[in-house]
């Protein structure tokens, strides 16, 4: 006996005659509604993939290793209410459990938390394929609405933990390299960063991963940018770069020029101090044997220093 899915079919979809009617379980035919909780195990009999049904969410669990982890309320409260006033417009994706009559949500997760908050009692379901892994499952979210920074870091964490390299990791997810490390360091953020990317303040992986580099060598500096009011921007991190280059070279430049300058004397007095002995080793010259050696000896110590 399958239950099919047809969105014409108010008998068979959860929807709602009147636009401002809440569904309640009078919307189901009472037939069909025994029908579902008596039968729910011999669903797996049933169901074959890419086949959609009515199942009830009494029998959907959520998948404990889905990349979302992140349901913001305010989300979840608005889908329920489209949910609401037009049922679940496209079927969640479902895959077997160990467990008889069970089915782990796949791809679907919001839009299963939005029916249960809305009071359905079923939803339209499809059975995925046994293909569907879980970068399949991060690709399905970032399409329909982007997965956070965070989930897409502890995802990463969770592949690499696997013994996946990076380099797996960017090519199976379509991204550069670069990313992958920008993203893993959101895990160890300072506790000022990673407050600033928990309130939305920041939450581009780039700019916290060069401020976490800046914090290592300025805490202050970055402490200071990361306290003011308003988003914090590439600006900022290209502010506090040139202010550091700035100061490096200010600090750097007397001692050069000191340097330059006491090296440049040197050789000048070097030169003339040659001029000095060849003259007073000329034929001519009035210096006796023990001055000239007495000024060998000064050279000497001098060359020791």
């Amino acid at each position: 006996m399958r239950m099919p899915w047809n969105k014409l079919n108010v008998e068979q979809l959860d929807l709602v005659d009147e636009p401002n009617a809440r569904p309640s379980d009078s919307a189901i035919p009472q037939d069909v509604e025994t029908q579902i909780s008596t039968q729910a195990p011999s669903l797996d009999a049933l169901a074959g993939e890419g086949m959609p049904l009515l199942m009830p969410v009494e029998c959907l669990e959520e998948d404990p290793a889905n990349p979302r982890t992140e349901f913001p309320d305010d989300e979840i409260a608005e889908l329920a209410h489209d949910v609401a006033l037009r049922g679940i417009l496209q079927p969640i994706v479902v895959r077997r459990s160990a467990e008889l009559g069970r089915y782990r949500v796949l791809f679907g997760a919001k839009r299963l938390r939005a029916a249960k908050r809305a009071a359905l009692t079923v939803v339209p379901v499809v059975i995925g394929s046994g293909g569907h892994d879980v970068y399949a499952q991060v690709a399905e979210n970032q399409k329909r609405h982007g997965l956070s920074p965070l989930d897409l870091a502890r995802f990463m964490r969770s592949r690499a933990d696997a013994g996946e390299s990076n380099a797996e990791i960017a090519r199976r997810m379509g991204i550069d390299l670069t990313s992958v490390a920008h993203h893993l360091a959101l895990l160890t953020l300072p506790p000022e960063l990673e407050a600033a990317l928990r309130s939305g303040r920041c939450t581009s992986p780039r700019t916290l991963y060069e401020l976490a580099k800046l914090h290592e060598k300025r805490p202050e500096q970055v402490k200071e940018v990361v306290g003011r009011e308003g988003q914090i921007t590439r600006s900022d991190v290209n502010a506090l770069k040139m202010t550091r280059q700035s100061r490096a070279v200010s600090r750097k430049a007397p001692a050069s020029r000191r340097k330059n300058s006491l090296a440049s004397q040197a050789n000048d007095l070097c030169g003339r101090l040659e001029s000095l002995v060849a003259r007073m080793t000329s034929p001519k010259a009035a210096v006796t044997g023990d001055e000239l050696a007495a000024l060998r000896r000064r050279l000497a110590d001098l060359a020791c220093k």
